[in-house]
Protein backbone atom coordinates (compact mmCIF):
# COMPACT_ATOMS: atom_id res chain seq x y z
CA UNK A 1 0.00 0.00 0.00
CA UNK A 2 2.81 2.81 0.88
CA UNK A 3 6.15 2.40 -0.58
CA UNK A 4 9.14 5.13 0.22
CA UNK A 5 12.75 4.34 -1.42
CA UNK A 6 15.22 6.59 0.17
CA UNK A 7 13.29 9.71 0.56
CA UNK A 8 14.84 12.95 1.13
CA UNK A 9 13.38 16.22 2.49
CA UNK A 10 15.86 19.16 2.55
CA UNK A 11 15.12 22.53 3.46
CA UNK A 12 17.71 25.52 2.23
CA UNK A 13 17.53 28.29 5.24
CA UNK A 14 18.76 31.62 5.67
CA UNK A 15 20.69 32.14 8.84
CA UNK A 16 21.76 34.92 10.33
CA UNK A 17 22.37 36.59 13.76
CA UNK A 18 19.93 39.02 15.68
CA UNK A 19 20.93 42.69 15.30
CA UNK A 20 20.08 45.79 13.17
CA UNK A 21 23.33 45.53 11.68
CA UNK A 22 23.13 41.77 10.82
CA UNK A 23 19.82 42.34 9.26
CA UNK A 24 20.87 44.89 6.62
CA UNK A 25 23.89 42.86 5.53
CA UNK A 26 21.36 40.33 4.96
CA UNK A 27 19.82 42.56 2.22
CA UNK A 28 22.65 42.59 0.40
CA UNK A 29 24.51 38.59 1.13
CA UNK A 30 23.16 35.80 2.81
CA UNK A 31 24.38 32.74 4.43
CA UNK A 32 22.47 29.50 4.24
CA UNK A 33 22.48 26.43 5.79
CA UNK A 34 20.83 22.75 4.52
CA UNK A 35 18.50 21.44 6.84
CA UNK A 36 17.41 17.50 6.49
CA UNK A 37 14.54 16.99 7.84
CA UNK A 38 14.17 12.99 5.85
CA UNK A 39 17.81 12.12 4.55
CA UNK A 40 17.04 8.63 2.63
CA UNK A 41 15.06 6.84 4.70
CA UNK A 42 12.94 3.84 2.82
CA UNK A 43 10.18 1.27 4.00
CA UNK A 44 7.16 -0.66 2.68
CA UNK A 45 3.80 -1.00 4.58
CA UNK A 46 1.02 -3.67 3.35
CA UNK A 47 -2.97 -3.08 3.65
CA UNK A 48 -4.25 -3.08 6.54
CA UNK A 49 -1.09 -2.27 8.75
CA UNK A 50 -1.47 -0.40 11.77
CA UNK A 51 2.68 1.06 12.01
CA UNK A 52 3.83 3.47 14.76
CA UNK A 53 6.17 6.25 13.01
CA UNK A 54 8.28 7.72 15.89
CA UNK A 55 10.89 9.50 16.66
CA UNK A 56 11.33 12.35 19.01
CA UNK A 57 10.74 16.27 18.16
CA UNK A 58 12.58 17.15 15.06
CA UNK A 59 13.23 13.63 13.83
CA UNK A 60 11.24 14.42 10.63
CA UNK A 61 8.08 12.65 11.36
CA UNK A 62 5.19 15.22 10.25
CA UNK A 63 7.89 16.52 7.30
CA UNK A 64 7.18 12.26 5.63
CA UNK A 65 3.34 12.45 6.62
CA UNK A 66 3.19 15.14 4.79
CA UNK A 67 5.17 14.40 1.94
CA UNK A 68 3.12 10.79 2.04
CA UNK A 69 -0.21 13.38 1.62
CA UNK A 70 1.30 15.33 -0.97
CA UNK A 71 1.72 18.93 0.97
CA UNK A 72 5.31 19.03 0.36
CA UNK A 73 7.36 17.37 -2.88
CA UNK A 74 10.59 15.21 -2.02
CA UNK A 75 13.87 16.68 -2.48
CA UNK A 76 14.41 13.36 -3.87
CA UNK A 77 14.04 9.80 -3.47
CA UNK A 78 10.55 7.27 -4.69
CA UNK A 79 7.31 8.01 -2.63
CA UNK A 80 4.17 5.58 -4.03
CA UNK A 81 0.81 5.20 -2.17
CA UNK A 82 -1.62 2.83 -2.99
CA UNK A 83 0.19 3.21 -6.80
CA UNK A 84 -0.43 6.76 -6.39
CA UNK A 85 2.36 9.52 -7.02
CA UNK A 86 1.60 11.69 -3.54
CA UNK A 87 2.86 15.03 -5.06
CA UNK A 88 0.52 14.60 -8.30
CA UNK A 89 -2.52 15.31 -6.17
CA UNK A 90 -4.39 13.40 -8.41
CA UNK A 91 -8.60 13.45 -7.33
CA UNK A 92 -8.82 9.36 -7.27
CA UNK A 93 -5.75 10.28 -4.71
CA UNK A 94 -7.17 11.85 -2.58
CA UNK A 95 -10.22 9.98 -1.90
CA UNK A 96 -8.30 7.42 -0.76
CA UNK A 97 -6.37 9.45 2.25
CA UNK A 98 -6.74 11.47 5.00
CA UNK A 99 -4.00 13.40 7.09
CA UNK A 100 -5.21 14.13 10.67
CA UNK A 101 -3.36 16.59 12.57
CA UNK A 102 -4.12 16.76 16.51
CA UNK A 103 -2.81 20.61 16.39
CA UNK A 104 -4.75 21.19 13.29
CA UNK A 105 -8.48 21.92 12.52
CA UNK A 106 -11.17 21.76 10.00
CA UNK A 107 -14.26 22.24 11.91
CA UNK A 108 -15.68 25.31 11.78
CA UNK A 109 -15.73 27.41 14.94
CA UNK A 110 -18.79 29.08 15.00
CA UNK A 111 -21.05 26.06 12.94
CA UNK A 112 -22.03 22.57 14.69
CA UNK A 113 -19.63 19.39 13.02
CA UNK A 114 -22.82 18.59 11.31
CA UNK A 115 -22.01 21.68 8.45
CA UNK A 116 -18.60 20.56 8.24
CA UNK A 117 -19.69 16.97 7.39
CA UNK A 118 -21.73 17.68 4.84
CA UNK A 119 -19.13 20.26 3.46
CA UNK A 120 -16.72 17.85 2.73
CA UNK A 121 -19.39 15.39 1.77
CA UNK A 122 -19.62 17.80 -0.82
CA UNK A 123 -15.77 17.84 -1.67
CA UNK A 124 -15.59 14.31 -1.86
CA UNK A 125 -18.66 13.90 -4.11
CA UNK A 126 -19.55 11.28 -1.51
CA UNK A 127 -23.13 9.95 -2.89
CA UNK A 128 -26.28 11.36 -0.02
CA UNK A 129 -27.19 7.74 0.64
CA UNK A 130 -23.44 6.31 1.34
CA UNK A 131 -22.57 9.33 3.36
CA UNK A 132 -25.99 8.87 5.29
CA UNK A 133 -24.73 5.20 6.02
CA UNK A 134 -21.49 6.17 7.03
CA UNK A 135 -22.82 8.98 9.37
CA UNK A 136 -24.67 6.18 11.22
CA UNK A 137 -21.47 3.94 11.53
CA UNK A 138 -19.14 6.88 12.63
CA UNK A 139 -22.04 8.11 15.32
CA UNK A 140 -22.23 4.73 16.53
CA UNK A 141 -18.75 4.12 16.95
CA UNK A 142 -17.54 7.50 18.42
CA UNK A 143 -20.71 7.54 20.04
CA UNK A 144 -21.33 11.32 19.11
CA UNK A 145 -25.03 11.52 19.52
CA UNK A 146 -26.24 15.07 19.85
CA UNK A 147 -22.32 16.95 19.87
CA UNK A 148 -22.93 17.29 15.96
CA UNK A 149 -25.47 20.17 16.25
CA UNK A 150 -23.87 22.17 18.93
CA UNK A 151 -21.61 24.80 17.80
CA UNK A 152 -17.92 23.48 17.54
CA UNK A 153 -16.69 26.50 19.90
CA UNK A 154 -19.01 24.85 22.90
CA UNK A 155 -17.61 21.33 22.45
CA UNK A 156 -14.75 20.17 24.74
CA UNK A 157 -11.35 19.12 23.54
CA UNK A 158 -12.50 15.63 23.38
CA UNK A 159 -15.65 15.94 21.80
CA UNK A 160 -14.12 17.84 19.05
CA UNK A 161 -11.32 15.57 18.59
CA UNK A 162 -14.33 12.55 17.84
CA UNK A 163 -15.94 14.90 15.76
CA UNK A 164 -12.65 16.03 13.54
CA UNK A 165 -12.25 12.08 13.36
CA UNK A 166 -15.89 11.91 12.00
CA UNK A 167 -15.09 14.77 9.39
CA UNK A 168 -12.21 13.26 8.44
CA UNK A 169 -13.80 9.87 7.77
CA UNK A 170 -16.84 10.82 5.49
CA UNK A 171 -15.27 9.91 2.12
CA UNK A 172 -14.13 7.07 3.79
CA UNK A 173 -10.62 6.82 3.29
CA UNK A 174 -8.25 3.76 2.62
CA UNK A 175 -5.07 5.13 4.49
CA UNK A 176 -4.91 7.13 7.43
CA UNK A 177 -2.09 9.20 8.52
CA UNK A 178 -2.73 9.94 12.33
CA UNK A 179 -0.23 13.16 13.84
CA UNK A 180 -0.50 12.88 17.71
CA UNK A 181 -4.62 12.58 17.23
CA UNK A 182 -4.47 12.47 21.47
CA UNK A 183 -2.64 15.24 22.30
CA UNK A 184 -3.50 17.24 24.62
CA UNK A 185 -6.82 14.41 25.65
CA UNK A 186 -7.41 13.36 29.38
CA UNK A 187 -6.43 9.90 30.06
CA UNK A 188 -10.41 8.29 29.41
CA UNK A 189 -10.49 10.28 26.33
CA UNK A 190 -7.29 8.93 25.02
CA UNK A 191 -8.63 5.06 25.55
CA UNK A 192 -11.87 6.17 23.28
CA UNK A 193 -9.64 7.23 20.63
CA UNK A 194 -7.17 4.49 20.71
CA UNK A 195 -10.53 2.43 20.69
CA UNK A 196 -11.96 3.98 17.89
CA UNK A 197 -8.93 3.86 15.77
CA UNK A 198 -8.65 0.09 16.39
CA UNK A 199 -12.20 -1.00 15.55
CA UNK A 200 -12.06 1.32 12.35
CA UNK A 201 -9.40 -0.33 10.96
CA UNK A 202 -10.08 -4.01 11.58
CA UNK A 203 -13.87 -2.78 10.35
CA UNK A 204 -12.36 -1.42 7.17
CA UNK A 205 -9.45 -2.73 6.64
CA UNK A 206 -7.79 1.26 6.35
CA UNK A 207 -3.97 1.32 6.93
CA UNK A 208 -2.82 3.62 9.70
CA UNK A 209 0.44 5.04 10.14
CA UNK A 210 0.35 6.90 13.57
CA UNK A 211 2.93 9.64 15.32
CA UNK A 212 2.28 9.94 18.54
CA UNK A 213 4.61 11.00 21.90
CA UNK A 214 1.85 8.59 24.69
CA UNK A 215 3.72 5.10 24.31
CA UNK A 216 0.66 4.06 25.66
CA UNK A 217 -1.29 4.73 22.09
CA UNK A 218 1.58 3.12 20.05
CA UNK A 219 1.36 -0.17 22.59
CA UNK A 220 -1.91 0.03 22.14
CA UNK A 221 -2.56 0.12 18.46
CA UNK A 222 0.79 -0.63 16.49
CA UNK A 223 2.12 -3.94 16.41
CA UNK A 224 4.91 -2.80 14.20
CA UNK A 225 7.03 0.45 14.76
CA UNK A 226 9.16 2.63 12.43
CA UNK A 227 11.44 4.83 14.65
CA UNK A 228 13.59 7.89 12.97
CA UNK A 229 15.88 10.23 14.26
CA UNK A 230 17.20 13.33 12.52
CA UNK A 231 15.61 12.44 9.24
CA UNK A 232 17.20 8.88 9.24
CA UNK A 233 15.80 5.36 9.85
CA UNK A 234 16.78 4.21 13.40
CA UNK A 235 14.16 0.80 13.58
CA UNK A 236 11.59 -1.23 11.96
CA UNK A 237 10.01 -4.32 13.11
CA UNK A 238 7.53 -5.24 15.42
CA UNK A 239 7.62 -3.22 18.85
CA UNK A 240 8.28 -6.45 21.04
CA UNK A 241 11.88 -6.64 18.90
CA UNK A 242 12.41 -3.15 19.57
CA UNK A 243 11.96 -4.11 23.24
CA UNK A 244 14.24 -7.04 23.62
CA UNK A 245 16.44 -5.31 21.17
CA UNK A 246 16.96 -2.38 23.33
CA UNK A 247 15.97 -2.97 26.94
CA UNK A 248 16.53 -7.10 27.02
CA UNK A 249 15.79 -7.26 30.15
CA UNK A 250 12.64 -7.32 32.68
CA UNK A 251 11.14 -5.19 35.30
CA UNK A 252 9.81 -7.68 38.46
CA UNK A 253 7.92 -4.85 41.17
CA UNK A 254 7.35 -6.52 44.44
CA UNK A 255 4.99 -5.02 47.45
CA UNK A 256 5.84 -5.88 50.60
CA UNK A 257 3.37 -5.94 53.68
CA UNK A 258 6.32 -4.34 55.74
CA UNK A 259 8.85 -2.00 54.72
CA UNK A 260 12.13 -3.29 53.41
CA UNK A 261 15.47 -1.61 52.75
CA UNK A 262 17.35 -1.44 49.35
CA UNK A 263 20.44 -3.52 50.63
CA UNK A 264 17.61 -6.73 51.58
CA UNK A 265 16.40 -6.58 47.73
CA UNK A 266 19.68 -5.72 45.61
CA UNK A 267 21.33 -9.23 45.99
CA UNK A 268 18.19 -9.98 43.57
CA UNK A 269 19.23 -7.80 40.72
CA UNK A 270 19.66 -4.01 39.86
CA UNK A 271 17.23 -1.88 42.16
CA UNK A 272 15.67 0.58 40.05
CA UNK A 273 13.24 2.44 43.22
CA UNK A 274 12.84 1.04 46.62
CA UNK A 275 10.34 2.99 49.13
CA UNK A 276 9.97 0.91 51.74
CA UNK A 277 6.85 -1.40 50.95
CA UNK A 278 7.57 -1.33 47.18
CA UNK A 279 10.48 -2.16 45.73
CA UNK A 280 11.12 -2.07 41.57
CA UNK A 281 14.00 -4.57 40.05
CA UNK A 282 16.13 -5.00 36.49
CA UNK A 283 17.44 -8.56 36.08
CA UNK A 284 17.51 -10.35 32.74
CA UNK A 285 15.57 -12.49 30.71
CA UNK A 286 16.56 -15.48 31.90
CA UNK A 287 16.99 -15.18 35.45
CA UNK A 288 13.37 -13.50 35.87
CA UNK A 289 11.88 -17.29 37.74
CA UNK A 290 14.98 -17.84 39.54
CA UNK A 291 14.40 -14.22 41.15
CA UNK A 292 10.81 -14.31 41.35
CA UNK A 293 11.27 -17.95 43.84
CA UNK A 294 13.95 -16.17 46.18
CA UNK A 295 11.76 -12.98 46.53
CA UNK A 296 8.98 -14.81 47.87
CA UNK A 297 10.75 -17.47 50.12
CA UNK A 298 13.21 -14.90 51.60
CA UNK A 299 10.90 -11.10 51.78
CA UNK A 300 7.53 -10.54 52.82
CA UNK A 301 6.35 -10.59 49.48
CA UNK A 302 2.38 -10.15 49.14
CA UNK A 303 2.10 -9.19 45.28
CA UNK A 304 4.66 -8.71 42.42
CA UNK A 305 4.19 -7.96 38.85
CA UNK A 306 6.64 -8.68 35.55
CA UNK A 307 6.79 -6.25 32.69
CA UNK A 308 8.80 -4.91 30.44
CA UNK A 309 10.96 -1.51 30.93
CA UNK A 310 8.61 1.44 30.16
CA UNK A 311 8.80 2.06 26.56
CA UNK A 312 9.53 5.64 27.27
CA UNK A 313 13.01 4.61 28.39
CA UNK A 314 13.24 2.00 25.49
CA UNK A 315 12.60 5.27 22.93
CA UNK A 316 14.95 7.33 24.88
CA UNK A 317 17.95 4.69 25.18
CA UNK A 318 17.51 3.96 21.07
CA UNK A 319 17.70 8.16 20.59
CA UNK A 320 20.77 7.94 22.39
CA UNK A 321 22.76 4.89 20.67
CA UNK A 322 21.68 6.21 16.77
CA UNK A 323 23.40 9.60 17.82
CA UNK A 324 26.16 8.08 19.76
CA UNK A 325 27.38 6.21 16.24
CA UNK A 326 26.28 9.32 14.27
CA UNK A 327 28.18 11.61 15.93
CA UNK A 328 31.78 9.98 15.33
CA UNK A 329 30.76 9.81 11.60
CA UNK A 330 29.98 13.47 11.24
CA UNK A 331 33.53 14.44 12.94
Amino acid sequence: MIEVKQLTKHYRVHKRPPGLGAALKSLFTREYTTVKAVDGISFDIKAGERVGFLGPNGAGKTTTLKTLAGLLHPSSGEVRVDGHVPQKREAAYLKKIMLVMGQKQQLLWDLPPAETFEMNRAIYDVPKPDFAARMRELSELLELGELVNKPTRQLSLGERMKCELAAALVHGPKVLFLDEPTIGLDVSMQVVMRDFIRRYNERFGATLILTSHYMDDVAALCPRVIVIDKGTLSFDGKLDELVKKVRPEKRVTLHFSQPVSAEQVSPLGTVVSCSGAQAVLQVSHDSVNAVVGKALSTLPVVDLNVENPPLEEVMSELFARSRAIREPEAA
